[in-house]
C-alpha cells in the first residue's frame, strides 16, 4: 500500500483535511449570489446551464450507490501521456483557514511550476487582493472548492465529523453558489470543483457534471490537510507517478506544506517530472 493511500487510512478519525475544516452542522440552503466582498460585481445571471429546480426534478429520487474520495466520475489521476503530474491546493477559508501561505506560492513561481488552487468562496472574501493576484497570474488555474465547504452527498452523509449536503438542492447550492462568484470574477466560469474533505457520492458527482464542471479528487495526499512536518510532506511525494493528481493547501503558512515541497518538487523536476494545470492535461 502506498504513502498516500496509508495516510488517508491512519487519519480518517481524526480528520485527514483537517486544513479544511468546516462547519459543525449543515447551512440552510444558500442564497441567491451577493456582490463579492472584492470589489467586483458579482454575475447578474448564474453561469447558462440547469437550475436548481432543474436538477431537484433530475435527481431528487437518486439513491447513491458509491461515497468516498473515489467515485464514477470523479478525476483522481490524469489521462496517461508523458511523464506529467497535477499540484492542486486548496483554500478552504472559514474559521482557522482564511490563511495564505505565500512561501508556497513564490516557491511555485520560483521554480515555474504551475498549479491548480481550488478556493473556497469564504477564502475569497477574506483575500480579496490576494484572489485578485493568483486569478491574474497566468501559472495558476482557479477552481472551485464549493460555497460553504461541504462534503457533497445527496443524503446528508458524513465525513471526518463535517456534515455534509442533504439532498440534490443543496448540492446545486454548494457547486453553484461559488461557481457563480468564481464566473464574475474570472470573467468565465471554472472547469473543476472539489467538495469540503474531497468527498462525494456519485449522485452529486454527476450533478457537477451536469453544472458544467468536473469533480477533481486526487491519488496523492501530501499534507495531510495541512498537519504534516515538511519531512512528511517530502515523504508523501514520493508516491508522485505520471498521472498523478496532488492535493495540498495553500491555507495554513506554518504548516509544512511549503517547506515539503521545496524539498520534493525540484526532485521529481530533475527525475523528468512536468507539472501541468488540471486544464492542461484534462481537455474535456
Amino acid at each position: 500500500m502506498s504513502v498516500s493511500r496509508r495516510t488517508v487510512l491512519a487519519v480518517a478519525a481524526g480528520g485527514l483535511l483537517t486544513g479544511c475544516a468546516g462547519p459543525a452542522k449543515p447551512a440552510p440552503a444558500a442564497p441567491p449570489p451577493s456582490p463579492s466582498t472584492t470589489g467586483s460585481p458579482a454575475p447578474s445571471a448564474p453561469p447558462a446551464g440547469p437550475t436548481r429546480a432543474e436538477i431537484v426534478a433530475r435527481y431528487g429520487n437518486h439513491a447513491p450507490t458509491s461515497w468516498g474520495l473515489t467515485v464514477p466520475g470523479a478525476l483522481s489521476r490524469l489521462p496517461a501521456g508523458g511523464k506529467k503530474a497535477a499540484l492542486t491546493f486548496d483554500a478552504c477559508g472559514g474559521k482557522g483557514g482564511n490563511a495564505y501561505d505565500k512561501a508556497l506560492i513564490e516557491f511555485l513561481r520560483g521554480h515555474s511550476v504551475p498549479a491548480t488552487l481550488f478556493i473556497n468562496s469564504r477564502w475569497i472574501d477574506e483575500n480579496p487582493s490576494v484572489f485578485k493576484e493568483l486569478a491574474a497570474d497566468p501559472l495558476f488555474e482557479i477552481a472551485n472548492h464549493g460555497t460553504r465547504h461541504l462534503p457533497l452527498s445527496v443524503s446528508g452523509r458524513s465525513a471526518y465529523r463535517i456534515p455534509g449536503t442533504r439532498n440534490a438542492g443543496e448540492v446545486f447550492d454548494e457547486v453553484s453558489g461559488n461557481r457563480a462568484k468564481l464566473t464574475g470574477l474570472l470573467g468565465h466560469p471554472p472547469r473543476f470543483f472539489r467538495s469540503g474533505t474531497a468527498y462525494c457520492d456519485d449522485v452529486a458527482a454527476r450533478i457537477v457534471t451536469d453544472l458544467g464542471e468536473r469533480f477533481a479528487s486526487f491519488d496523492v495526499n501530501s499534507d495531510g490537510g495541512a498537519t504534516f512536518t515538511p519531512a512528511q510532506v517530502h515523504q508523501a511525494m514520493q508516491d508522485v507517478r505520471p498521472g498523478s493528481v496532488v492535493i495540498g493547501h495553500m491555507n495554513h503558512p506554518h504548516g509544512g506544506t511549503a517547506r515539503g515541497m521545496s524539498g520534493a518538487v525540484p526532485q521529481l523536476l530533475d527525475k523528468g517530472y512536468e507539472f501541468v494545470r488540471l486544464s492542461d492535461a484534462v481537455k474535456a
